[in-house]
């Protein structure tokens, strides 16, 4: 662990994660990895990220924090939520997404986004 202080502008990010209807801008700093995503919509995981990670459903953990827009989840036991603006989420693998409504998805992801 490191006790220097580290700032990465998210509108410059590191990498950017382009996908159909959506992509996440990457900060890498020494001990996180943060991201921004975007998702527009009718973005959906199953449809947009599934054919790249060739997963059944998301197997990344999410903690994260929604800044506009709609989501919701739907877990693979069949549990689901609805997520807004405001709302702080922890999302575990097992997991399909989608944007809800007519206005894009946009969060914080500040555990899902190493990889």
């Amino acid at each position: 662990m490191t006790n220097l202080l580290q700032k990465k502008n998210m509108d410059s990010p590191d990498d950017i994660r382009s996908f159909n209807k959506g992509k996440m801008q990457i900060a890498s700093l020494q001990e996180a990895t943060i991201g921004r995503f975007v998702f527009e919509p009718g973005w959906k995981w199953s449809e947009s990220v599934k054919p790249i990670v060739k997963t059944e459903s998301c197997q990344q953990m999410h903690t994260g924090y929604l800044i506009s827009g709609r989501m919701r989840v739907r877990m693979d036991d069949g549990t689901e939520a609805e997520a807004g603006p405001g709302d702080a989420v922890i999302i575990p693998p097992g997991h399909d997404a989608w944007v809800v409504g007519n206005e894009p998805c946009i969060g914080i992801d500040f555990t899902g986004a190493k990889t």
